[in-house]
């Protein structure tokens, strides 16, 4: 049996991180270990889990350029999604990437991957999203935990199993001015390891959806009024747009 320790990383070197016995026989320490498919590390940067899936992906990507010379449009997307996004998405509202490195690492993938396409290789990366109909990874992410917190919040998973969120006492005026009546509490974090879990950052983006998105009936129904939501250039490239409107929420 082995332990890790999550931890901020100014403890790595310090020997402050306990000890842990079980039966007087000392627990192994580690710095990551894999559960689910997903490579855990002490800091929670996932640096390794990231490089696995991406690398995983450029291997299925590879597999698609040598078996297609030439492939349609259509035949891309599905192969791209089945074979290749799916590695870079799989349990991402838990390993969400919190640096831009990271971001980037995994927006890279995409852009070279529409380049397979030969009338569109010489286009720009939003020009190319656009053609294939494909939002950016970063927009996906940013849906998924909406997907997840909306799931939460109209009780399809086991009270017992979910995270706790704490609703805001809010008026009908200030529900039909701004935000919607679903709002939830956003709690100050001092650190970064805090601030990105999944239970605080999905706050500012959730209050910033209106009424009308949150009110949704179903999970299908929720994602095409979230999708519509946003402009179509938030959608393929601009997540500048989203983020600047989840900012103002936050500071409200």
């Amino acid at each position: 049996m082995k332990v890790i320790s999550v931890h901020h990383h100014r403890y790595t070197d310090s020997g402050l991180i306990p000890n842990y016995v079980i039966n007087n026989i000392k627990l192994d320490k580690v710095d990551e270990i894999k559960d689910l498919g997903v490579t855990y590390d002490s800091l929670l940067l996932f640096d390794k889990h990231i490089s696995e899936k991406v690398n995983k992906a450029y291997t299925m990507l590879g597999i698609i350029k040598r078996n297609f010379t030439h492939i349609s449009r259509k035949c891309f997307v599905i192969m791209y999604k089945s074979l290749v996004r799916s590695h870079l998405e799989y349990a991402n509202s838990v390993w969400y990437p919190k640096r831009k490195i990271d971001v980037d690492k995994l927006e890279r993938v995409q852009k070279r991957a529409t380049k397979l396409i030969p009338e569109l290789s010489k286009k720009s990366y939003s020009d190319r999203l656009k053609s294939l109909n494909l939002p950016t990874l970063k927009y996906r992410r940013y849906r998924g935990d909406m997907i997840e917190l909306f799931k939460i919040v109209i009780g399809k998973y086991d009270l017992a199993c979910i995270p706790h969120f704490e609703f805001m006492e809010l008026s009908d005026n200030l529900i039909r001015t701004r935000g919607n009546k679903f709002k939830l509490v956003q709690h100050h974090c001092r650190y970064d390891l805090r601030k990105n879990n999944f239970t605080n950052r999905v706050i500012p983006i959730w209050n910033s959806l209106s009424n009308f998105v949150v009110s949704a009936e179903t999970i299908d129904t929720f994602k095409n009024r979230f999708d519509k939501f946003w402009s179509i250039n938030s959608y393929f490239s601009n997540i500048e747009a989203i983020e600047a409107c989840i900012r103002l929420h936050h500071v409200m």
